[in-house]
């Protein structure tokens, strides 16, 4: 997996161009950020917030685009459909700002091609007033995933669409035009993936060996001593990285978003817990809101985030309820990859990971750069460990 590189320190580049073709669609042409990011070290009390309005979204690198993005669009919301939209406008402009940049490869169009080398992307957005949702899953041919999750909730009374469907839906309302979501590059990385016999693959239970093997592929009876036949299912995924996003605006609003192009050479058709509610991110004004990113097929077995703004209910900081969160999984599958991060409604923020060192990134308030935090793993180790660049190494 390749490790973000985090921007330089000094905010060298804000070239914005905010234009409202639709009341649903927030496009950046010609977004050119570069975040000033400071590296801080989590500790187990909650981070105070600089204040409203507030963005924290998973990973710092080239994630802090998002951060941006959406802090931008929180603190000029007169230029937007009001301040009752504000949160949702912010969670939109992020995700979207990380799906033009194709953020680390793992968001947006031209990464993490399928086993038909083909990329699909999954996306949520949920309104933390009136706990309404939309989400897309396997997007196919249309690049403006967090939007078209924006329109679900905003133009139907659906929660979830997928597939070829959720394209025709997305035609309907004004996206596109369609096209290929896979570049020469991703196209090439499947390409030498199958050369090497698609390992890593996602298939158990199949012949032939899908180690050796890149099918076609048919059942194999399963042993009767269940235990041994689940080994191979229950193995963590190869880790992967998601924008999940939470904001608050200046009167306390709150949002919550979600964006992934998915697991690279999933089995066509798979979905993760991005656009899941509770598993990809949550938000309930009354209380706060979570994003998560990791081994998304386990991690949507727990809703974890749904169970980190719960903890925030019974009282629980919001490292305490992202700790918690993450210690469920660990008890069931001590190897996942995880990342939570937790905010209350008063823009205090924590956070907890599995596996790897975990970034996350917030700006509020006034200030005049992005700040990046890094969450060493809970779990005693690191395993597939994603370590942080220089500025946060010094710590």
């Amino acid at each position: 997996m390749a490790t973000p590189r985090h921007s330089s320190p000094i905010l060298t580049a804000l070239a914005l161009v905010l234009t409202r073709l639709r009341p649903h669609l927030l496009l950046f042409p010609f977004l050119t950020f570069q975040a000033a990011v400071t590296g801080t070290l989590a500790h187990s009390g909650p981070h105070h917030s600089p204040s409203l309005p507030f963005v924290i979204n998973t990973w710092g690198g080239p994630f802090t685009v998002a951060t941006d993005a959406a802090y931008y669009t929180l603190t000029n919301s007169s230029s937007f459909s009001g301040q009752s939209t504000a949160a949702l406008d912010a969670v939109v402009a992020g995700c979207s700002a990380c799906e033009r940049n194709q953020c680390d490869g793992t968001v947006g169009y031209g990464g993490s091609p399928d086993e038909g080398c083909e990329t699909t992307l999954d996306a949520l957005v949920m309104d933390g007033a009136t706990l309404n949702s939309g989400a897309v899953a396997s997007l196919r041919r249309i690049r403006d995933a967090a939007a078209v999750a924006r329109a679900v909730l905003e133009r139907t009374r659906h929660s979830l669409l997928a597939g070829d469907l959720a394209t025709r839906f997305a035609v309907e309302m004004g996206f596109g035009p369609e096209g290929d979501l896979s570049t020469p590059e991703s196209k090439e990385r499947c390409e030498e993936w199958k050369k090497g016999g698609c390992k890593g693959n996602y298939r158990v239970n199949v012949e032939p060996d899908p180690e050796m093997s890149c099918g076609p592929y048919q059942p194999v009876p399963l042993p009767l001593e269940r235990r041994s036949w689940l080994a191979g299912v229950e193995a963590g995924q190869a880790s992967h990285d998601t924008i999940s996003m939470v904001v608050i605006d200046r009167n306390g609003r709150m949002a919550a978003g979600t964006s992934t192009n998915g697991a690279a050479f999933k089995v066509p058709g798979r979905v993760g817990d991005g656009p899941i509610v509770g598993s990809g991110s949550y938000v309930d004004g009354e209380v706060g809101g979570c994003g998560a990113t990791g081994d998304g097929d386990i991690m949507m077995r727990f809703l974890p985030c749904y169970q980190a703004v719960e903890n925030l209910r019974l009282g629980m900081t919001p490292t305490e309820a992202a700790e918690d969160a993450v210690k469920r999984m660990l008890r069931k599958f001590p190897d996942i990859s995880s990342g939570i991060v937790v905010v209350n409604n008063k823009g205090e923020h924590g956070a907890a990971g599995s596996g790897w060192t975990f970034t996350y990134a917030f700006r509020g308030g006034n200030m005049n750069a992005t700040k990046v935090v890094s969450v060493p793993p809970l779990g005693g180790g690191s395993i597939g460990k994603r370590e942080p660049d220089d500025g946060l190494r010094e710590l």
